[in-house]
């Protein structure tokens, strides 16, 4: 089942607010061009994991977690519509032409919270979006399908 790109957020320091585009640039091995996990200034850039390349959410989850929350408070890079996003951990999938591949889920944190004012953990816990790895170069836009391989 594919999705769509909803939104799509970058921000180029920990705590900045996150930047709405209409595209941005995916740099294989690194992120989001302009991001800043791709610039090694996000929160936890200094902690080891995979999955840091791109994050994602889904605009229905938003809209029913019963916290009024925007895409871009949610500072997830791209906010998809139409795609279950839990079932990509593990897989490789598409948006638009680029490659990528899930690697966790993206669950909230204290982080978050203190950065939203807004209480969440307990409503987003296995819902809070989609951590992958950026496999190829290359651009992706808002209205952009999400496909998984």
């Amino acid at each position: 089942m594919a999705g769509r790109v909803e939104n799509l957020h970058v921000t180029g320091g920990e705590g900045e607010k996150m930047q709405s585009r209409d595209r941005v640039r995916l740099i294989a091995g690194i992120g989001v061009e302009g991001d800043r996990y791709a610039a090694g200034r996000g929160h936890f850039s200094k902690t080891p994991g995979t999955g840091r390349a791109l994050t994602l959410i889904e605009a229905e989850m938003l809209e029913q977690s019963g916290v009024s929350l925007q895409p871009g408070e949610a500072r997830r890079n791209v906010t998809t519509r139409g795609i279950g996003l839990n079932a990509l951990v593990g897989r490789r999938f598409r948006i638009g032409g680029v490659l990528c591949e899930g690697r966790r889920l993206c669950e909230p944190c204290a982080y978050l919270e203190g950065l939203t004012g807004k209480a969440l953990l307990e409503s987003f816990a296995n819902r809070g979006g989609l951590r992958a790895d950026v496999l190829e170069d290359g651009e992706i836009r808002v209205g952009d399908e999400v496909q998984p391989l």
